[in-house]
């Protein structure tokens, strides 16, 4: 079991959490795979440099071929000139791709995981919500235990949470349909609304749990009835 520190009324507590729900394992490889992925997408692959020929100037030969004493040279605009073209120099190029969804999902669960061992994980209730208030957004988090930076997931986007944390440092805001293993780990803690844990925990395309135990009793009834299960 993992603990999950939850703040509201002014009290503080805590809260379990199965650890299978997250696979119960850190898949390492797979993660690192994932977060490898997502930072090759935020590339802009906008670096160039220039070819002789987009090199501005003459092309006239600096000096005769013989007779100067001088290596020979055909144009300063060679390569090996202060000032030429770049040799295979870089150039604009995509660097994003995607990996499978599931293997996605999988690396969401680990890093979820990697937070709930690691006691980062916070479940915050009364965040404004009438009005933008930074003031008051820190003081919660302060008087929640959360120290340093944090990414705060929401059910649903809320404009005023965002208004309200997006002026503290290294504190975000996302969604529970927005959260990726990139996004969970690039703050040291994960802070959730209960509505967006609550809506994290039924998501069964994730953790597959609700979808096993159906199953389950799918064929528990079919046996009881004496029929087969395709």
């Amino acid at each position: 079991m993992a603990t999950v520190h939850t703040y509201g009324g002014g009290k503080k507590d805590t809260r379990e959490v199965d650890e299978a729900l997250f696979g119960g394992k850190i898949l390492g490889r797979n993660l690192k795979d994932i977060l490898v992925m997502y930072e090759a997408n935020l590339r802009q692959g906008t670096v160039k440099t220039k070819e002789r020929g987009e090199i501005a100037g003459s092309n006239k030969k600096p000096w005769k071929q013989k007779h100067t004493g001088r290596a020979r040279a055909g144009s300063k605009k060679s390569p090996i000139w202060r000032g030429g073209g770049t040799i295979f120099g870089p150039k604009p190029r995509d660097y994003s791709y995607a990996a499978p969804k599931k293997q996605r999902r999988l690396a969401l669960r680990s890093a979820l995981l990697a937070k709930l061992q690691d006691g980062e994980v916070f479940v915050i209730d009364g965040f404004p919500s009438d009005a933008p208030s930074t003031k008051k957004a820190a003081a919660l988090l302060a008087a929640a235990g959360v120290e340093g930076g944090a990414t705060v997931v929401t059910k649903e986007m809320d404009l005023v949470l965002i208004k309200s944390v997006r002026n503290l440092p290294k504190v975000d805001a996302t969604t529970v349909g927005d959260l990726n293993a990139r996004s969970v780990l690039l703050r040291k803690n994960l802070v959730f609304t209960p509505e967006a844990f609550d809506s994290l925990l039924a998501r069964d395309w994730m953790f597959g749990v609700k979808a096993k135990a159906d199953s389950a009793q799918v064929a528990e009834d079919a046996a009881a009835e004496g029929g087969a299960v395709s």
